[in-house]
């Protein structure tokens, strides 16, 4: 027998958040935006139409709580910390060794480093590891002349999977624990769930290094780029060239304003002022920058010869042809909290300021698979989108050292530092107190944070960069339709709908269909908001069913971390997905069966665990 339908607040709730996940979904919406909206949404709505229910009045401004809840506490602490790892170089000797011994043993280094992915993520933020690992694992594919994209997957899910196994792993498991124990349920310990995980994650891990390699197709990573390289080149003014008397406007018209002129020298050692009205004379050299096929009509148009600008002394032809020695093609890799994140390369002046051309754009969007090679200033980067770039060796090099972006190149190349061994003690310590429950989890990781600042692991420039407006806003929205959808009656009404839907069913059969369902969801929506939203209707379920409400937490919780089959359900997926040239299928193609073998696995252990 369905369940009465709830009261108008509760609908108007469930309407909500059927339109906030709609929202999430919206990849030309940003997630902030949608998160503000919904957020506005409650807290207007309950102010004017107030819900009472047992004489108690909801409040809107207990929406705004989210901010303060201890979780988002932890999350961010924990996220400033992981940064200190990441700045300072500490993950570097793991790094190096995973890498030394690639070319002698390939299956045993893969399987090293999916473990090593896997156990750093169970008590770090998953996105430093990626981060770190990136570079290795391009730069090793080259030298092995092997494709990237059977390595780079793997490892990116292998993070997702050891993320599930303690409470620290994921802001997601923080937000469930936290939920769960305002609702009456014990605490979790860092390693309450941890058996489950290990057990499923390591028939997930043997399917990542011996299987999933077989399914992906070869791939060409972006390193392998095929867009030209830009040359610094010489164009040398004679008697009877067009430029010869004409003003510098006259010359750039001619090229339909393409040809950019870095310099013009006139003579020994003089430059002549880029003015327009500057009237070029015959012996002008012209230093110009661009591609070998548009320097080579430039030539033709201007009547003019060119050079190499490193050998003015040979023109261009066939036993000389153009050289960028010293040049170095890298990606740069759009990251959260990275300072290209959510701006434009004209806002930034980013290739002016770091001297370097940009190439190309290459968009982490299904949708927008296309390479973007004009109006590239006014495109307004996301996280996953990779910048192609060329520079002088020197030039890459100190992009890589600023420890700020993602660059990716032919080398490898990881910052570190003297505090690098201090910073690890530092995240040691964090763990230690969480997990032996000395402090909680959301104190320990905050004074780690102290600490970190203190020695000067971290600056404050680097403990801003570290948090994300993306996951604050989202976690806080996610709370208060949460809080919502409790105490107006929204997650009886949901939990009674499913538990009469599923009449007769087998209590495992119920809950592994709530795993299921919150595992699609969070492939398509944030894992939060999936998290969030699912627990309370969890508890419900379970108090329905009069069973004991952990294995039904522990459904949701593992259920909104199986983010494996789609590139934007976890923001490692878009790193992976950009700079592996993977295809949105190639998630699919993977990600499914690990969803179906997980989802084995995990529901086979709650089953035996709690004896359902």
């Amino acid at each position: 027998m369905l369940p009465a339908p709830p009261d108008p607040h509760a609908i108007a709730v469930l309407l909500l958040i059927v339109v906030a996940l709609f929202l999430f979904t919206r990849d030309h919406i940003p997630l902030e935006t949608s998160s503000l909206l919904i957020l506005v949404t409650l807290v207007v709505g309950f102010e004017v139409f107030p819900y009472t229910h047992d004489g108690v009045t909801l409040q809107p401004g207990d929406f705004f709580t989210g901010f303060g809840n201890e979780a988002l506490v932890a999350i961010c602490a924990l996220m400033i910390v992981g940064q200190g790892l990441e700045t300072t170089g500490a993950l570097r000797p793991l790094a190096s060794l995973l890498s030394k011994h690639w070319a002698n043993w390939p299956m045993l280094s893969f399987l090293i480093t999916l473990l090593s992915a896997a156990i750093l993520s169970a008590f770090l933020n998953n996105t430093p590891i990626v981060v770190m690992l990136l570079p290795i694992l391009i730069s090793v594919s080259i030298r092995n002349k092997q494709a990237s994209s059977g390595i780079l997957m793997p490892m990116g899910l292998a993070t997702l999977l050891g993320g599930m196994a303690t409470t620290i792993g994921t802001s997601t498991n923080l937000l469930v624990v936290a939920i769960a124990a305002d609702l009456g349920m014990r605490n979790f310990g860092m390693f309450d769930f941890a058996l489950p995980v290990i057990v499923a994650g390591s028939a997930g891990l043997v399917y990542l290094w011996l299987i999933a390699p077989r399914l992906l197709p070869h791939r060409q990573a972006l390193l392998s780029d095929t867009s030209p390289r830009i040359f610094d080149a010489v164009l040398y003014i004679n008697s009877d060239s067009f430029a010869n008397g004409k003003t510098l406007a006259e010359v750039l018209e001619k090229t339909d304003r393409r040809m950019k002129v870095d310099r013009i020298h006139r003579g020994e050692g003089l430059n002549l002022t880029r003015l327009p009205t500057a009237e070029l004379r015959e012996g002008d050299r012209l230093l110009v920058r661009d591609t070998p096929e548009l320097l080579k009509e430039y030539e033709t148009l201007l009547g003019a010869t060119l050079y190499n600008a490193s050998d003015i002394e040979n023109p261009i032809d066939e036993e000389h042809p153009l050289s960028s020695e010293g040049q170095l093609m890298a990606e740069v890799v759009v990251t959260e909290g990275s300072l290209l994140h959510r701006k434009t390369l004209k806002e930034l002046r980013f290739a002016e300021h770091n001297n370097v051309v940009i190439l190309a754009i290459h968009r982490s969007q299904a949708q927008a698979t296309q390479t973007i090679r004009s109006g590239m200033g006014d495109v307004r980067l996301e996280n996953g989108d990779v910048l192609l770039i060329q520079g002088a060796a020197h030039q890459i090099e100190a992009l890589k050292s600023s420890g700020k972006l993602l660059v990716l190149d032919a080398s490898v190349y990881l910052p570190e530092t003297r505090r690098a061994r201090l910073a690890l003690l530092i995240m040691a310590a964090v763990v230690a107190f969480a997990a032996t429950g000395t402090l909680p989890i959301a104190t320990s990781a905050l004074c780690g944070v102290g600490v970190m600042l203190l020695t000067r692991c971290l600056d404050w420039e680097d403990a801003a960069s570290a948090l994300s407006t993306r996951v604050i806003l989202i976690v806080v929205v996610s709370l208060a339709l949460g809080l919502a959808l409790m105490q107006t009656g929204g997650a009886d009404y949901i939990a009674s709908l499913y538990v009469a839907l599923s009449t007769g069913l087998p209590t495992s059969a119920i809950l592994g269909g709530l795993m299921l369902m919150i595992a699609i969801l969070t492939n398509v929506v944030s894992n939060n908001a999936a998290a969030v939203i699912g627990t309370p209707i969890a508890i419900s379920i379970a108090s329905q069913l009069n069973l004991p409400p952990e294995p039904f937490v522990l459904a949701v919780l593992f259920g909104a971390n199986m983010s494996y089959a789609t590139p934007m359900g976890y923001q490692t997926n878009l790193l992976i997905y950009s700079a592996g040239g993977y295809k949105f299928s190639d998630f699919l193609r993977v990600g499914i069966p690990l969803t179906l073998i997980m989802w084995i696995g995990l529901l086979s252990m709650l089953i035996m665990m709690y004896n359902l």
